[in-house]
């Protein structure tokens, strides 16, 4: 009995081991599509990984994502907040909804959001950073420095923060801090694609190394 049990284990773990392969297989062919573009292909993969791993909150994000690239508001803020329901901290969420709502017009309703975050994690650099693009996009630039540089203080290594603190330089016409910032995300992860974008636009426009002030 002891060995027909043993091999029920091995089973079993077999079994989980290949839904996770297939979970993992379906989330990485829908990230190709949606690099491509094709966001209703996208969602599918996606869906047939989330059917695997329902509680999965990335994979509510990522569905959102493609309704969101798709023109689908309602259904896209749908699945972001379900994100949020499992990964309250999820940042690239918090920001995708943050952003679909000012576009949409509820730009009251995105600052009662990023409120509601910074009290409840008033140490989480991520929060500070959000509230710094909310400032930025209301052309409020020397709050956005300022929430950025408490975003810093509190992890100098956050990508967010280090991102918006450089688009903020952009705007300040200082390229040279902006392509230092951009540089200093990508060493840490060099599959920033749209960060790989920035630094070779502004190093082509003639950007060099930060000039003293």
């Amino acid at each position: 009995m002891r060995s027909l049990v043993l091999g029920m284990v091995l089973f079993l773990s077999g079994c989980v081991a290949a839904s996770e392969e297939r979970r993992r297989d379906y989330n990485q062919d829908g990230v190709y599509l949606f690099e491509r573009g094709d966001f209703p292909a996208a969602r599918q993969c996606f869906q047939a990984a989330q059917s695997l791993a329902p509680e999965d909150a990335a994979l509510f994000y990522n569905i959102g994502q493609c309704y969101d690239r798709s023109g689908d508001a309602a259904r896209a803020e749908r699945n972001y907040r379900e994100c949020l329901q499992r990964a309250p901290d999820h940042a690239e969420c918090r920001h995708a909804l943050n952003a679909l709502l000012v576009r949409t017009g509820q730009r009251d309703q995105a600052a009662r959001e990023v409120e509601g975050w910074l009290v409840r994690q008033p140490r989480l650099a991520a929060a500070y950073a959000e509230d710094a693009w909310l400032a930025a996009e209301a052309g409020d630039l020397p709050r956005a420095q300022a929430r950025l540089h408490q975003a810093l203080e509190l992890d100098p290594h956050d990508p967010r923060a280090l991102v918006e603190l450089a688009r903020v330089y952009e705007s300040l016409n200082r390229p040279d801090r902006a392509l230092a910032l951009y540089e200093r995300v990508l060493e840490r992860d060099p599959r920033q694609t749209e960060v790989a974008r920035r630094v070779n636009l502004l190093r082509s426009q003639g950007a060099g190394k930060p000039l003293p002030d």
